[in-house]
């Protein structure tokens, strides 16, 4: 669960300039959450078209980005496969703090990947 070399190149940018308009509602999401202890581990969704994981938190149209945003979490991934049941405790492992990045699960044309962004400074 590193940041791919693929992903700094071809995604980063969009992702950056958009997670940069979405912060402190992703950081609000977040905290939700984990304050209703939904799960401790909160995962966005960043994807060009419509996917049924999650829940649609922000509509890139709405709001003039490149990506939309779902919310979900750890488990709803282990349900609908995307992470195996073998690889939630290296996932719980390489997890970051939740006050300081947001989980990003990228997906876009066949490339899916996680991604951990720092949470702007205050």
């Amino acid at each position: 669960m590193n940041n791919d070399p693929e992903l700094n190149g071809k995604y980063l940018g969009t992702i950056t300039k958009d997670f940069a308009q979405v912060s402190e509602t992703l950081k609000e999401a977040s905290y939700q959450i984990r304050k209703r202890e939904i799960s401790k581990y909160p995962i966005f969704i960043f994807t060009k078209q419509a996917t049924s994981l999650g829940s649609l938190l922000i509509n890139a149209d709405e709001m003039d980005l490149e990506w939309h945003v779902y919310a979900s979490y750890l488990f709803d991934f282990v349900q609908r496969n995307v992470v195996s049941v073998d690889k939630v405790e290296e996932f719980e492992l390489a997890y970051k703090d939740p006050d300081e990045f947001c989980c990003l699960f990228v997906i876009d044309e066949g490339f899916t990947n996680f991604v951990f962004i720092p949470f702007p400074e205050d």
